[in-house]
């Protein structure tokens, strides 16, 4: 059976967290690994524009002794063919396929139909390679996941929904701060209540008491671009800034933030730039994270 990682809703604690841990032991010494993904390529396939997620992967190919090939899908005969029978000729291609989308069912035809690992690297519903940096982020900055509770403030999107999957399910108690309306998916949400560690809230200062992490995310996400007005309105309050972290009692807490920024909505530039935010840091990890991410699978 081919692994795919569409969403971390299709792993337990233990996978995720030996990919975090192979993750950090690839960071602290690359050489033992230059040579692990020698003569196999990876196939980059972009519906949506990228920075981080472009460059990390193809960095990491290149630090694994792969190779990476971009494609444009504007550019490529998936504009004109069946993404299925497309998808057939590439898995002859390619050792690993990553697709970033629009929806995701988009990157699910893939996987159904590859006979090689298909890696999410973004949909409307799910980002688990981000993920999986900010969990190892994490971990090392505090030592340890489990018990430790992150605090999300902003739209409840693709990153939100991700971000619960992970943490859940590696102990880590989840607080969600969205307007009204701006939820996290309730298929999501169902499945992590259960745990006992997700806790839903309508008000940033409520959420933030006791957190050991506090992350935002933009609140337009791409192809979005028309709901702006709304959005502002609606996410009047929800700035994260050094001043709300204080009076949620949050001020130690590590400050997250998937990048890109824009600084003065979701995030203010006190908070983006204090000596709490991991922001960069989050950046970094997510090219070793990927890394580990793609032995895994092909171990798997």
């Amino acid at each position: 059976m081919v692994r795919h990682l569409l969403t971390l809703r299709d792993y337990d604690g233990k996978w995720i967290t030996e990919v975090i841990d192979k993750a950090i032991l690839m960071k602290k010494d690359i050489t033992k690994y230059y040579s692990a993904m020698a003569n196999k390529t990876l196939l980059m396939l972009f519906m949506k524009t990228s920075t981080r997620t472009r460059c990390s992967f193809e960095a990491g190919m290149t630090q694994l002794g792969g190779h990476a090939i971009f494609l444009d899908w504007r550019a490529s005969n998936f504009t004109l063919g069946d993404a299925k029978d497309e998808v057939r000729c590439l898995d002859r291609y390619a050792d690993v396929i990553m697709a970033r989308v629009y929806k995701h069912e988009q990157v699910a035809v893939l996987a159904k139909h590859s006979k090689v690992p298909v890696i999410n690297a973004l949909c409307d519903m799910y980002h688990p390679c981000q993920t999986l940096a900010d969990l190892m982020t994490i971990k090392e900055k505090k030592g340890e996941l489990k018990g430790l509770k992150l605090t999300y403030i902003g739209d409840g999107n693709n990153v939100c929904n991700s971000l619960i999957a992970g943490c859940t399910r590696v102990g880590m108690k989840v607080a969600v701060a969205t307007p009204k309306g701006f939820e996290p998916h309730p298929d999501v949400v169902a499945e992590a209540k259960k745990t006992g560690l997700l806790e839903l809230y309508n008000k940033p200062e409520d959420a933030l008491p006791g957190s050991d992490v506090v992350y935002t995310d933009t609140w337009i996400s791409m192809g979005q671009e028309e709901e702006k007005e709304k959005k502002l309105k609606a996410f009047a309050g929800y700035t994260v800034s050094l001043d709300l972290l204080k009076r949620g009692k949050a001020e130690n807490a590590l400050i997250m933030h998937c990048l890109p920024a824009h600084r003065g909505y979701e995030i203010s530039d006190d908070a983006l730039d204090s000596e709490n935010s991991v922001v960069f840091d989050e950046a970094e990890n997510r090219m070793h994270a990927q890394k580990a991410l793609m032995l895994k699978l092909l171990e798997d």
